[in-house]
């Protein structure tokens, strides 16, 4: 008999997404390397990148990649429709080699986003795979919507996080689901550390072409936006666990009315939404939860 045709639905999550390149690194090992693979948000990069036959340079970068790097691909904007244009991202992808057509890549992928306009979910499936990411990347008050044909689309963890029933769209016999937002909800707020720290140094990084003035009131602001103390969450943390929130009950929602056949869960509850900086955890988690699961892969498979 023929082996059943494996889909990956690799689910969104930010930083946490790098859980993602060690799932389908172990996967690979272990003898079920998908045939299909679709992607939310930063499942949407990494299945990409594994469909490009570049998942191990991305890897590399990654696992080496701290703050420096990471700014390094934020092109900071003060207007628009979020903190990061995008560009940069972008940019660095085509440098990794992974561009081209969705219907050239190695195998069946395709990546979920969310028209702005209408709230639709959108399954891209044909068209230049990096415009495809960036749409599927692009998370509210972060990265800047991604305009395609006449859409407006953003990022696609708003409607399916975790991209199964897209999966068994494109003939999937067994979907293999990641989960990364099944432990976040519940934490604690830290309290900031005192004085302004990394946190200003980081700043000022980011808006190094602003002029001095404008860059100085800038970054002032910006501490402000931070938290002052256990019991006072800042921007970020009421950006973060609010995404948290959502993405928590759609997915849960719909995994109710899509189950895929073997969830994974890695544990990641630590991870910040922004902390890409921190690879190398995360991969080692997402190799670690499939090392869990391979029974019933096997068994399934």
């Amino acid at each position: 008999m023929a082996r059943p045709r494996i889909a990956l639905a690799l689910g969104s999550g930010s930083a946490r997404g790098w859980a993602h390149v060690g799932v389908i690194e172990a996967l690979c090992e272990a003898g079920f390397a998908p045939d299909i693979i679709c992607g939310t948000s930063m499942g949407a990069l990494v299945g990409a990148a594994h469909a490009a036959g570049r998942l191990e340079a991305l890897r590399r970068w990654a696992g080496g990649a701290g703050w420096r790097e990471i700014v390094g691909l934020l092109d900071v904007r003060l207007a628009g429709g979020g903190l990061i244009e995008g560009g940069s991202i972008v940019a660095f992808l085509r440098g990794l080699g992974i561009d081209g057509r969705i219907e050239d890549l190695s195998l069946p992928y395709a990546a979920v986003a969310t028209d702005l306009a209408s709230g639709r979910e959108e399954w891209l499936q044909s068209g230049p795979v990096l415009d495809a990411v960036r749409a599927s990347i692009a998370l509210p008050g972060i990265i800047s919507p991604a305009r395609l044909g006449d859409r407006w689309l953003i990022d696609g963890g708003l409607t399916n996080p975790v991209p199964v029933s897209l999966c068994r769209a494109l003939g999937a016999d067994r979907i293999i689901a990641v989960n990364l937002n099944g432990d976040l909800l519940g934490r604690r707020f830290a309290a900031a550390p005192a004085g302004p720290g990394p946190a200003a140094d980081l700043l000022g990084r980011l808006l190094h072409n602003v002029p001095k003035p404008l860059r100085d009131q800038s970054v002032a602001i910006a501490l402000r936006l931070l938290p002052q103390g256990p019991s006072a969450p800042g921007y970020f943390d009421v950006l973060a666990n609010a995404v948290n929130i959502m993405q928590d009950r759609i997915t849960r929602a719909r995994l109710a009315g899509e189950p895929p056949h073997v969830m994974l869960a890695p544990r990641l509850r630590d991870l910040g939404l922004m902390e890409f900086n921190r690879a190398a955890e995360a991969i080692a988690e997402g190799r670690a939860c499939v090392a869990e699961a391979l029974p019933a892969i096997r068994r399934l498979v």
